[in-house]
């Protein structure tokens, strides 16, 4: 198993930063990692997510939401072919912190038996992560 994680303070209440997060038709308008995101925000219900990691390959997966509290923490799980080959569980959390702050946890728990070949991928992937943190703070932290 591997597990990238990252987190940004972002000066906003964790309603703002939620709505933005979840409002996954505009998306493609802040979101430099997540291109596109479509499907129901409800738990078991699949999504349809295309990614493009920073001089990275785009791709297309539907992962399964296997979380979703609003305000709180939103999740889903994929796998690229057949299970325990490359899965992925994807999670944001989002906790609210003094001054009207939120602590923005982003990251993805990798398993399967090719995780240890996926190295240098996994690095594209985890900076991908950090641009879109940036980008959700600056596009939560507008007036």
């Amino acid at each position: 198993m591997k597990r990238i994680e990252t987190e940004i303070l972002i000066e906003a209440n964790p309603e703002k930063v939620w709505s933005i997060l979840t409002d996954f038709e505009n998306h493609p308008k802040w979101n430099p990692f997540i291109k596109a995101i479509t499907g129901e925000k409800e738990i078991g219900k699949k999504l349809t997510v295309s990614i493009r990691p920073p001089g990275g390959n785009g791709m297309t997966f539907q992962p399964i939401v296997t979380s979703f509290k609003e305000n709180l923490e939103f999740s889903w799980k994929g796998k690229l072919g057949f299970q325990e080959i490359f899965d992925g569980e994807h999670y944001f959390q989002l906790i609210g912190q003094e001054n009207n702050r939120t602590k923005l946890i982003h990251g993805e728990r990798f398993s399967g038996i090719l995780v240890t070949l996926m190295g240098k991928a996994l690095d594209k992937t985890k900076e991908g992560f950090e641009l879109m943190n940036k980008s959700l703070k600056i596009e939560s932290e507008k007036a």
